[in-house]
């Protein structure tokens, strides 16, 4: 006799339905970002809002009043809040003056509630700054730097047209380790006609350095750059994914943990300011081009500062650098909060999601209930944490959480 078997469907979860506008307890942890537009030349792959410098000191001096300018209209918006980092982007911030960026500082210090622990990354490349430019830069407050070496292949960084060859690199990363605790170093792999070996040599290369935090990021061909309008030869899809394989766990192996989507850190080493971004915190972005997501009683608001660094200079006489404003409608916090959380390894606690974006977590069980269904999300009642499958179709996790998805 065949034994018959009740199988029994879970009820479906009850909707919960989207309050009107977030319900913030406190607001969450504020960060300042600072953009400086300029480098000495725009490489091929880019897509970031730089320009070629060509400037005699006067119109950067005239950058850095629009930009303390630019901080003091913005305070209204972040009165009372401290501010626990500070990344200064490009651009290449470290062509900067020392003159100005200390004066760039101490404004920002002035101004805010800056914590006296505060993490203060500048970026330099290779090529633009000597061994006194790194102290001062350190004698001005910044105490962390990221360095962007991309490779320490000559012939692949002529490719990527770098200002910087292999030797020029490890002099700037010894001359930063003489003064810096705290390094990053950006690493870029599938370049054009990279191989697997290549790709693994850049990184011991890296590691033999010893510092304590990688990024390693694929070579993206972005619209709008010469490189999307003449693609080079790169290495095809499945050489590139076994060089992302290879690189994971060679950074493993050298005890650094894999806690980002392309960031490595020793224990301790992390990017606070990055953290900040990726765990749904506020952050003010001043500067031209720049982006900025802040908590308001309207709702979360996102910003950006105009594009053009002359525009955005000439902004300065009547406090005009805004330009574009907009409230995010509670529809799409989910993916906003999702876009940014599931890039992290090891996720986020179910109520942080609530505490940023006041939205409870049942308002989203049917999302969550699909992307576990597919394997994409773990299982744990209290993380919310992408898994190993996640992590590698990391589009199709987030494309669950699109409004009307």
């Amino acid at each position: 006799m065949t034994e018959r078997r009740v199988i029994r469907l879970a009820p479906r979860p009850t909707p919960v339905a989207l309050p009107d506008r977030p319900r913030l307890e406190t607001p969450p942890p504020l960060a300042l970002y600072v953009h400086y537009p300029w480098c000495v030349r725009k490489c091929p792959y880019c897509d970031f809002n730089s320009h070629t410098l060509r400037d005699d000191g006067a119109l950067e001096s005239a950058y850095v009043d629009a930009l303390i300018a630019d901080l003091e209209t913005a305070l209204p918006q972040v009165w009372g809040r401290r501010v626990h980092s500070v990344f200064i982007g490009g651009g290449t911030p470290s062509l900067m003056t020392v003159g100005s960026l200390d004066r760039l500082l101490t404004a920002i210090r002035t101004l805010l509630p800056l914590d006296p622990l505060a993490e203060i990354t500048l970026e330099a490349n290779p090529g633009t700054v000597e061994a006194q430019r790194f102290r001062d830069f350190r004698a001005a407050g910044v105490n962390r730097l990221s360095i962007g070496i991309q490779s320490f292949n000559d012939a692949h960084l002529a490719r990527l047209g770098r200002i910087h060859d292999a030797s020029e690199a490890d002099r700037a990363i010894e001359a930063a380790l003489r003064v810096f605790d705290r390094i990053n170093l950006d690493l870029m792999y599938a370049l054009p006609e990279q191989t697997p070996e290549q790709a693994l040599d850049d990184l011991e290369h890296a590691l033999g350095h010893g510092v304590g935090h990688l990024s390693c990021y694929h070579l993206t061909l972005e619209p709008n750059t010469p490189f999307h309008r003449s693609p080079p030869p790169l290495p095809d899809a499945d050489t590139a994914s076994d060089m992302q394989d290879a690189i994971e766990a060679r950074l493993v192996q050298s005890g650094f943990s894999h806690y980002e989507t392309s960031a490595f850190a020793r224990p301790g080493d992390e990017c606070r300011h990055n953290l900040n971004y990726w765990t749904f915190g506020d952050y003010l972005g001043i500067g031209a081009g720049a982006h900025g997501k802040l908590s308001s009683h309207d709702g979360l608001v996102r910003e950006m500062r105009h594009k053009h660094p002359a525009r955005y200079v000439e902004g300065a006489g009547k406090r005009d650098f805004i330009q574009e404003r907009h409230v995010v409608g509670m529809a799409d916090l989910p993916f906003e909060f999702m876009m940014n959380a599931l890039r992290l390894t090891a996720g986020v606690p179910y109520r942080m999601f609530e505490a940023r974006t006041g939205i409870p977590a049942g308002a989203i069980e049917s999302q969550l209930s699909e992307a576990r269904r597919r394997g994409l999300l773990d299982t744990d009642p209290q993380y919310m944490r992408p898994t190993p499958l996640g992590r590698r179709f990391l589009n199709d996790l987030l494309g669950i959480f699109l409004p009307g998805g």
